[in-house]
């Protein structure tokens, strides 16, 4: 499943309070999409890694009561028994956890509760993990916790990604290798046991160090060491075509004469640069521009551009052009 698709199935599991276990490699954002589907529905998240816990840490303390008998003091990291409000109760990285603390787990899991202890009605349980064949660091689920959950594999897609990346920054040039290079979203071979290697979160990454300005000559070993060898030669290839496009001013200012690249990666970064440049008042030169290039690349251009701003697929100016490319976009 991708990421829409998680999204929306965590929303259906939650609705019910029923605990669910999402499967993905490393990088592909697990974390990530429990944290946005946590703010999207406006709960408290308590994230927990349970490999850093001890079996007994559940549990809590003990303390003597007034009546002279032991009682337990839950730990602070699980919501109050009387807390009213909601929330999504994230036990992240479980499988890598001992078999002892996921045993720990079970009545949590199961039953929303540890001795005395009690989840509070508006929690809902979502756990995660690595799976084993990719060699992170895991522990064998016991079928007795596993039985406790909705198993959910979550996948890296690239269109989601695209969508995730637009929204939250992640630079032009990045967003524009990617989809020219979509093998490199996530790229991961175990028998290899690399240190680096692509994924979401690498390139998100790679974004943020390219926002720091690196010098050049350090610029490439810094990818080699986000991504691995073979997606950062590719990524610094692509970064000189990037580089000497025509300038997004000069297409908007002269649509009908300004150069059309005929490097395939030259149109898929010089439609990355246009789409996020689109607005009501260009969208005329843009959709100029657009009936100039080859058709796939047209479409991908004002799909970029509408994907932005909604608005722009009903201006004068996309409806010209839709019609022109009508055989293409049957």
């Amino acid at each position: 499943m991708g990421p829409k698709q998680i999204i929306s199935a965590l929303r259906t599991l939650i609705s019910i309070r029923q605990p669910v276990f999402l499967w993905g490699a490393p990088g592909v954002g697990k974390s990530q999409v429990v944290a946005q589907v946590a703010d999207d529905l406006g709960l408290a998240l308590r994230d927990i890694r349970a490999v850093l816990l001890d079996p007994v840490d559940l549990r809590g303390l003990p303390r003597i009561s007034s009546e002279g008998m032991a009682v337990w003091c839950p730990p602070s990291f699980l919501p109050a028994s009387q807390d009213k409000s909601r929330g999504i109760l994230f036990l992240d990285e479980l499988n890598t956890a001992p078999p002892l603390v996921q045993a720990a787990c079970y009545q949590l899991i199961l039953d929303r509760a540890i001795g005395e202890y009690h989840l509070p009605d508006g929690w809902a349980i979502v756990a995660a993990g690595n799976r084993e064949r990719d060699r992170s660091v895991t522990h064998r689920m016991p079928t007795a916790l596993a039985n406790r959950m909705v198993h959910l594999d979550f996948d890296a897609v690239l269109d989601d990604w695209l969508d995730w990346a637009r929204e939250s920054g992640i630079r032009a040039e990045v967003r524009a290798f990617v989809r020219f290079r979509p093998r490199f979203l996530h790229s991961l071979d175990p028998a290899l046991a690399e240190k680096a290697f692509p994924s979401p979160r690498s390139w998100e990454f790679v974004s943020r160090i390219l926002d720091a300005g690196p010098e050049a000559d350090v610029a490439l070993e810094l990818f080699r060491g986000t991504v691995g060898k073979a997606a950062a030669a590719e990524f610094a290839g692509f970064l000189d075509v990037w580089q000497n496009l025509p300038s997004v001013d000069e297409v908007l200012a002269r649509p009908n004469d300004a150069r059309v690249p005929e490097e395939p990666a030259a149109m898929y970064a010089l439609c990355e640069a246009l789409g996020l440049a689109a607005d009501t008042n260009n969208m005329e030169a843009i959709a100029t521009y657009a009936l100039r290039v080859q058709p796939e690349f047209g479409v991908l251009l004002m799909r970029d551009a509408v994907s932005r701003n909604a608005v722009l697929a009903r201006t004068a100016a996309f409806a010209r052009w839709a019609e022109c490319n009508a055989d293409v976009l049957m």
